[in-house]
């Protein structure tokens, strides 16, 4: 099983077991912070109760290494896996977690109680899979691993593929196997000797946001600038090779300006770009790499790259994400991984900050819901459906006309939502109504109950606590997780520094607005350091041009997948619809670019991966 998991550690491996208790633990080991055998895990406590498997980084090492030498424990090492081990050994599981500042996974067993602990970081940073394989409990950094198990038999769950096919990724705990469940973010599961499982949340942002409405604080650019310094520099420690990425955007424009303010020397930056000007982000990011002074790195990407990066990405793509984005993260990280071993990424920065356009898209419809309700809001969803062709057909119409078009017919759709939260799930949808295209999808949608944000937040933050507990854990940070550890690279998020996340959900939500500007507050520190002339301009976010692609250089390679009655994925979704929108995208129609992406994902995913359905 470790053996799978190769490429997130190459620098060595490790098991161990307690036959007796029938535990085994295996781990594949990327050595970042002391590097020598004193690191190497599993690990087992001076005392012999406790022993690890951990996937991750503490970013406050030195704080709870004070701490456990000032309870008498001589350390062997200065690895921070000894430090998590020996903080569990003196206060517990649930404590130590709480204690520790870092992206993480981890299972501990306990040998004098007999029990089993899994724990994943607060925001879900680093990923954790548990399922079972016959009678035997398996848990993994990512699902492939579980192939290895002699008693594991994949089978395609219903709730996780109707998740999938309608928000392009599987939120937790749901998985896209039967029987395999993904650990919430700042959630744990304790497991006794007799095979019973609790899960609980150790780390609750509903309680934050809930106490944050109620008593919200006044936003400090001072002290968030002084936060984010902070973050940054703790992350900063390694014991390899370390950059950034950057795009030249807000986000990672902020980490790489602290990282330059704290470094010696230039920091290595990296970015990816593409010969089609609106996708290209290069020009902006060399710019700032100019300004700051880095030593900048790029590569670009063509169509004809995508087969050969999608082919590759699948061993890694265990469970389906038809995030696009996939494609330049996997190539820049591989860029990276020949300089570096450990780069810093600005993720988190939309969700937390509110940079998201759909935010106040989802704002506009609910408001224009709420004044067409009922027969109101049919009459008026067939009337914006009508402008889209007209807005279409203008031969002097602007650009983003075709963009428009699709964006009045999402809005249209939206009208009869009566919830506001319901109404932000079916904006992000890509296959509204999963059931109707596949036959094997479930009916409900898990979304809604899974982040169920509180009532007294008002609009966009119950927009970013949905994202939050969602498609940030489970879309963009595993995005990055499995690009990156297919590279062997280490992706750190200091804007997810938990501190940090805490300080803006306890922020008065109009004062971090300022002057209605996208990410206001984070420009705010961005701007002390970088002109704004660098960084003002409309958002592009880390696009690929693949709906143009799709209708050109990449047409013959993916029509397979999407048209005619060869167009089911191996069954999973029917020929049918799927070709439906893919003549309507070669004719300019509609753009489905993305639920087009997440059937061609699907389709190479269900090839390498549950070719051998035990659910058929």
């Amino acid at each position: 099983m470790a053996d799978r998991l190769t490429a997130r550690g190459p620098d060595g491996s490790g098991v161990w077991s307690d036959e007796e208790n029938g535990v085994a633990f295996g781990h594949r080991r990327l050595s970042i912070i002391d590097t020598s055998d004193a690191g190497k895990q599993p690990m087992v406590s001076a005392n012999g109760r406790w022993v690890i498997v951990y996937n991750g980084e503490l970013y406050n090492t030195e704080e709870m290494r004070q701490a456990v030498v000032a309870r008498g424990v001589t350390l062997r090492g200065h690895a921070d896996t000894e430090v998590l081990l020996e903080t569990i050994d003196a206060i517990g599981v649930e404590a130590a977690a709480r204690a520790a500042n870092g992206i993480f996974a981890f299972a501990a067993w306990d040998r004098v109680d007999r029990k089993l602990w899994l724990v994943r970081d607060r925001l879900g940073v680093k990923p954790l899979y548990w399922g079972w394989a016959g009678g035997a409990l398996v848990f993994a950094s990512q699902p492939k691993a579980f192939f290895a198990h002699p008693d594991f038999t994949p089978a395609l769950d219903s709730d996780g593929l109707s998740a999938y096919l309608r928000y392009g990724y599987v939120p937790a705990p749901l998985s896209i196997y039967r029987g395999v469940r993904k650990l919430r973010g700042g959630w744990l599961a304790e497991i006794a000797a007799d095979g019973g499982v609790v899960e609980r949340c150790w780390w609750d942002l509903r309680a934050i946001a809930a106490a944050g409405q109620a008593s919200p604080t006044p936003f400090d650019p001072d002290a968030l600038a002084a936060l984010i310094d902070d973050a940054v520099g703790r992350q900063m420690v390694s014991d390899v090779p370390l950059g950034a990425f950057l795009s030249g955007g807000v986000d990672s424009a902020t980490v790489v300006a602290a990282m330059q303010a704290r470094a010696g020397r230039p920091t290595q930056t990296f970015a990816v770009g593409f010969d089609e000007a609106g996708f290209d982000e290069t020009t902006h990011a060399r710019a700032v790499a100019d300004h700051l002074g880095t030593q900048h790195t790029e590569l670009r990407l063509a169509p004809g790259d995508v087969p050969d990066v999608l082919d590759a990405m699948i061993e890694d793509l265990d469970e389906p994400n038809a995030d696009v984005s996939l494609i330049p993260m996997y190539a820049v990280s591989k860029l990276a991984r020949g300089h570096v071993t450990v780069a810093l990424s600005g993720d988190g920065g939309d969700e937390l900050f509110a940079g998201y356009n759909h935010y106040r898209l989802g704002q506009r419809a609910w408001s224009l819901a709420r004044r067409f309700p009922g027969p109101f809001g049919v009459a008026a969803r067939w009337g914006l459906r009508a402008l889209g062709p007209v807005l279409r057909a203008l031969p002097l119409g602007p650009p983003s006309a075709p963009y428009s078009a699709d964006r009045l017919a999402k809005v249209a759709d939206l009208l009869p939502a009566t919830d506001p939260v319901a109404l932000y799930c079916r904006l992000l949808s890509l296959w509204a109504d999963p059931a109707a295209i596949s036959p094997r999808a479930a009916t409900s949608d898990p979304l809604p109950a899974i982040a169920d944000p509180p009532q007294e937040l008002g609009l966009p933050r119950r927009f970013q606590f949905v994202d939050m507990l969602t498609y940030l854990p489970e879309s963009i940070l595993a995005k990055v997780d499995r690009a990156s550890m297919a590279a062997s690279l280490e992706a750190r998020v200091p804007l997810l520094d938990h501190r940090l996340v805490e300080m803006i959900w306890r922020t008065d939500p109009r004062e971090l607005g300022g002057d209605g500007t996208a990410k206001w507050a984070l420009r705010q520190v961005l701007y002390r350091r970088v002109p704004r002339h660098l960084i003002e301009r409309p958002k592009m976010g880390f696009g690929v041009p693949i709906g143009d692609w799709l209708r050109g250089p990449l047409r013959d390679w993916a029509e397979p997948d999407l048209a005619g009655p060869g167009a089911t994925a191996g069954g999973l979704v029917r020929a049918a619809a799927v070709d439906r929108r893919w003549q309507e995208h070669l004719s300019g129609t509609r753009n489905w670019q993305q639920s087009l992406w997440n059937v061609i994902v699907l389709a190479h995913w269900q090839r390498r991966w549950l070719k051998n359905d035990a659910a058929e």
